[in-house]
């Protein structure tokens, strides 16, 4: 045997040959099950370019959509007990929450931020479904109290994203008082007179859907997203009887009255604009900003005597043209 030949060349052959390719630069559809390029994905707002699939997307990709030029300020939001019950299944709560942070670059499930969107200032908030499927705990309680607090003490109106599995069973009875409490920083805003919009994404469920996803004084969603407080499997296995085909999705939801739109998450910005400025009792809003006068001075004085040497060339006089007064 010749052990240069048959282990030391494919050896080192194999060193030289190798390709190491990131395994996230493409995502499957769970749709379609294309293969998307992380980019072209990224581009079109983390939908799917066959299916128009609307994927997830964390709280700042899409604040960097939506508010101008992506810029936007954080809010702060007070920090509740770390683990009020000392609970554990199996791993410690502290351990999952870590495990979360580490993987989501997140400190908790909602993501608070104020700034300007169409030159509209705007309060927002979003839920990270990818932070422990966006469970309600006592951080997004005192978020959204954060976020509707930033709202009337600077008069600005406050939209909000849903994306929650429901309430935190690591926080318990605590995880439930969230519903009432959110639900009564949602009557702040509306004795102050300010609008507040939901846009529910997929998944909204539980009690989420049962307190502050459901108050909105206009009900936005995205197409195909699942809105329920119950899911189906749930509720089939609870009637024993097989539920309408797409039942408990947007456009459902949209025919039977609980929805007020379902918008396309490309338009979803020029959409949250025409409605904020319609209801602030704002001018509606212009499609593009034209440069300073400032700016185009110097270009139109260059301008002007070549088209003075054009009008007196060959332009025909306005002699019976009226003189405004």
């Amino acid at each position: 045997m010749n052990w240069i030949t048959n282990y030391v060349r494919p050896r080192i052959n194999s060193l030289f040959s190798r390709r190491e390719v990131p395994e996230n630069l493409w995502t499957k559809c769970p749709e379609c099950g294309n293969m998307l390029f992380h980019r072209e994905l990224a581009d079109n707002l983390n939908v799917c370019t066959h299916c128009d699939h609307h994927l997830a997307i964390t709280p700042r990709e899409r604040f960097a959509a939506l508010f101008d030029g992506g810029v936007f300020n954080e809010v702060k939001v007070p920090e509740p007990v770390a683990d009020p019950l000392q609970f554990r299944d199996q791993k410690k709560y502290p351990d999952r929450m870590k495990a979360a942070q580490k993987s989501t670059a997140e400190k908790e499930a909602m993501l608070v931020a104020e700034g300007e969107m169409g030159r509209t200032p705007v309060v927002m908030a979003a839920q990270d479904f990818s932070f422990m499927g966006g469970s309600m705990g006592m951080y997004v309680g005192n978020a959204i109290i954060a976020a509707a607090e930033r709202a009337v003490k600077l008069k600005r109106p406050l939209v909000l994203f849903s994306a929650a599995g429901g309430a935190r069973m690591q926080e318990g009875i605590l995880s439930l008082m969230q519903m009432p409490r959110t639900t009564v920083a949602v009557q702040m805003l509306k004795e102050a007179k300010l609008p507040y919009i939901v846009v529910l994404t997929h998944p909204t469920t539980g009690g989420v859907t049962a307190s502050y996803a459901m108050l909105g004084d206009i009900q936005i969603a995205e197409p195909n997203a699942l809105i329920c407080f119950a899911g189906p499997r749930v509720i089939e296995q609870t009637i024993r009887e097989k539920l309408p085909e797409g039942f408990q999705r947007a456009e459902y939801l949209l025919d039977h009255g609980m929805l007020d739109r379902v918008t396309h998450r490309k338009k979803m910005r020029e959409e949250l604009i025409s409605i904020l400025r319609m209801v602030m009792r704002q001018p509606a809003p212009i499609a593009a900003d034209l440069p300073a006068p400032g700016n185009i001075a110097p270009a139109a004085s260059e301008a002007a005597p070549e088209m003075g040497a054009v009008a007196a060339a060959g332009a025909p006089a306005a002699t019976d043209a009226k003189t405004p007064a």
